[in-house]
């Protein structure tokens, strides 16, 4: 025995070898094991990030039986190069629910037209003059939804056509949004309807969402985000009802940021779903264009500020998005470290944009070998700012940005740059918002714009700009077969982008998903950050979240 082990472990020698254990569990019948509800659709064992540990290498059956699963935990450093052989990729997927060959089929394209004519005196929709302050054309949204009945298949026509009489119902309340964009002044309310993409996927549900792929998100999107020409004549409203070969459904939007910001968005999903329900209380609740009376406006002025303001942001690259989820036990530890005498209670989106600020910050501080002046941005709502406050079903882009800033030799912790951002967003209050509707508003606007933006500045900044969904409701949106188990935006991998944060709920809505979009360099740091990693996991699945797969 002895003889063996030292033959085969190196027992007596003093050479410095490489071992790599293997262990098959080949045949051993794993995918049989059937209690009563069906066999498992994968048997796993466990990854390992561990300092100290072996090169292990375990095999396994796949599901159908016919292949092999490898298991192979090594040194990272090796594990790098293991993961861009094109010998071995030749031969072996790389984590391939994470590159699945997902295909969304488009079934139809149609226009939904509202359920009553507009008026004639409601022909023209002007906007704002804060609809002219956020220059994208669209803020996408993406809803799954899993359906948790025997007959999903059979309903998807049922479900199809509920979508549709129920948008024809909503936008005859939401009259603008049946319209297309005449110019960047106003929306010709033709009654042309929504665009209406029906869409069939080829995998389940659960396949999807067990480690989904954020570039995989847009093919769920109706239309273009980054339009090619004028958006003059487009569409204000696009959907698309994606069904997956289980039942499930993926249902987006895509309508202009000029005339919903997210809580009118978020307002009008609610209203459109309660209308698919049966419910005819959202018709006591008719959306507010008031903001068109209170902030109004015949030239281009802010718009072009703002494409100035928004392009000095812009970087060159390559932009990387993944999402970083803070549970509320790391929110509260986070709260309790960030108070201080400057701010006393801090709020959660407070504490997370602060604490991704903070790393994102070194982490381009470690790539450039300096630290750059530092802005943060955040989106704030001044509805209740306003006398008397406009309601929150308010329609248009009613909304302002708020800024925080760090110097190069700011070393500013967690509780300053709460402090900061507190700072910043408390400037936005109801003085600062009759400013806005006075006759000087111009100076105002400018001044506002020129400390947040980098305007007239020739300094090298590193801009990061926030926009929180939180406590916006996306996860009640139930259209008649329950509330969606995942709301997402998107990702990017664009040359020319904007560091970009997305802060939504957590389906059980006591936590942060934070989707991060910045600089793929400063991302690799991100990634391997272990203070950021203790609090907020990196791209876990949806599914992680309690709930049942079984009919996904």
């Amino acid at each position: 025995m002895y003889e063996s082990l030292k033959e085969i472990g190196g027992l007596g020698s003093i050479e410095e070898a490489d071992y790599f254990g293997f262990s098959s569990w080949y045949n051993f019948g794993f995918y049989e094991a059937d209690f009563g509800w069906g066999k498992p659709i994968w048997v796993s064992s466990i990854g390992s990030s561990g300092s100290v540990f072996m090169n292990l290498v375990i095999l396994a059956d796949t599901r159908l039986g016919d292949g092999i699963e490898a298991w192979v935990t090594l040194d990272e450093q090796d594990m790098a190069r293991l993961e861009f052989n094109p010998e071995l990729l030749t031969f072996a997927s790389l984590d391939p629910t994470k590159t699945m060959k997902m295909e969304v089929g488009i079934v139809s394209k149609e226009q939904v037209k509202p359920s009553s004519p507009t008026p004639s005196y409601l022909r023209t929709f002007k906007f704002s003059l804060l609809d002219q302050l956020i220059p994208a054309p669209y803020g996408p949204v993406i809803l799954f939804y899993p359906i948790n009945d025997s007959s999903n298949l059979s309903n998807i026509p049922k479900r199809l056509e509920l979508l549709k009489k129920s948008s024809s119902e909503i936008l005859t309340l939401y009259y603008p949004l049946a319209g297309k964009i005449k110019d960047d002044l106003c929306i010709d309310c033709n009654d042309e309807g929504a665009y209406f993409v029906e869409a069939q996927v080829n995998v389940c549900l659960s396949e999807f969402l067990s480690q989904p792929d954020l570039l995989l998100l847009h093919k769920f999107l109706p239309c273009e985000l980054i339009l090619k020409e004028s958006y003059v004549g487009t569409y204000v409203t696009n959907i698309q009802a994606s069904f997956f070969k289980c039942g499930g459904i993926a249902i987006a939007l895509c309508i202009a940021h000029k005339i919903l910001d997210g809580i009118a968005f978020s307002t009008f999903l609610k209203a459109w779903a309660k209308m698919a329900r049966g419910s005819y209380e959202v018709v006591s609740v008719y959306p507010n264009s008031d903001a068109t009376n209170l902030f109004p406006t015949n030239d281009l002025w802010l718009r072009d500020l703002s494409m100035a303001m928004f392009g000095s942001s812009l970087k060159k690259g390559k932009s990387v998005t993944r999402r970083f989820v803070f549970h509320a036990s790391a929110i509260a530890t986070l709260k309790v470290q960030a108070t201080s005498s400057c701010v006393q209670h801090p709020r959660h989106v407070e504490v997370v944009s602060a604490f991704i600020w903070k790393h994102a910050m070194a982490a381009s501080r470690e790539n450039n070998g300096f630290q750059k002046p530092s802005i943060l941005t955040h989106v704030v709502n001044p509805r209740r700012k306003l006398e008397p406050p406009l309601p929150e079903y308010s329609t248009g882009n009613l909304l302002w940005i708020a800024g925080a800033r760090c110097r190069g030799n700011d070393e500013s912790g967690l509780q300053g740059l709460v402090c900061k951002i507190r700072s910043g967003i408390s400037k936005i209050n109801g003085d600062f918002v009759k400013k806005l509707r006075a006759e000087k508003r111009k100076s105002v606007i400018y001044e506002s714009l020129k400390e947040i933006g980098g305007l007239e500045s020739n300094e090298e900044l590193d801009c990061f700009g926030f926009n929180s969904w939180c406590n916006f409701g996306f996860y009640e949106v139930d259209f008649g077969w329950g509330k969606p188990i995942w709301v997402s935006s998107i990702g990017t991998s664009d040359s020319v982008f904007s560091n970009l944060i997305i802060l939504n709920d957590t389906r059980l809505g006591d936590g942060i998903e934070a989707w991060v979009t910045i600089d793929e360099q400063d991302m690799a740091r991100l990634e391997c950050n272990p203070e950021l990693l203790a609090f907020a996991p990196l791209d876990p699945s949806p599914l992680m979240v309690g709930h049942s797969i079984a009919n996904l």
